[in-house]
């Protein structure tokens, strides 16, 4: 079965930097050039054997995040356009077909503006029925209000991934054939 449930940790709000020790006082500032310290001449070793670290404040710990995955990426934005806060025409290039129109025409309901609470996406789930597409649905939440948003991802020749279609809790309205 390829059906796959995932949504990447979200950043904690109000968590400290991965830098940061002391919460009272702020980190110094860091410099502009990376310095990579090498082992004095006296640390040389035997052929074959491995030198001892010799310093450990500047290897920190691993703090570059993995790649958003598409699915990711395209939740985020629909949902930014679905809600008013960014203008459809900014989806203008990462949408094929007719998924363009139907985002126009689902944007003009504006059916997730709120008042209250920022919608955001809270579980991402999505089907792989070739190499090449991926069908996606998200569940949005806002306030106490959950909602289900469906789209499906096409890579094209340029090995882009293009959003092909949009639908949005409920049924698709007919569609006018040009």
């Amino acid at each position: 079965m390829n059906k796959v449930m995932t949504r990447t940790a979200q950043p904690r709000p109000g968590a400290r930097p991965p830098g940061r020790r002391d919460p009272r006082r702020p980190a110094a500032t860091p410099s502009r050039t990376p310095h990579t310290r090498t082992a004095p001449p006296a640390a040389v070793t035997a052929p074959g054997t491995v030198p001892a670290a010799t310093d450990t404040a500047c290897a920190g710990p691993e703090t570059a995040a993995p790649p958003l995955r598409p699915t990711d990426v395209f939740a985020d934005r629909l949902l930014a356009v679905l809600s008013g806060r960014r203008p459809v025409h900014w989806m203008l290039r990462h949408t094929a077909g007719r998924a363009y129109d139907e985002l126009a025409q689902l944007a003009e309901r504006g059916p997730l503006r709120t008042r209250g609470a920022r919608p955001v996406v809270r579980d991402i789930g999505y089907y792989v029925p070739r190499t090449g597409a991926i069908e996606v649905f998200a569940r949005i939440a806002a306030g106490d209000r959950l909602r289900a948003m469906a789209f499906r991802l096409e890579q094209g020749p340029d090995l882009r991934w293009r959003c092909t279609a949009v639908e949005l809790g409920g049924p698709r309205p007919p569609r006018d054939d040009d």
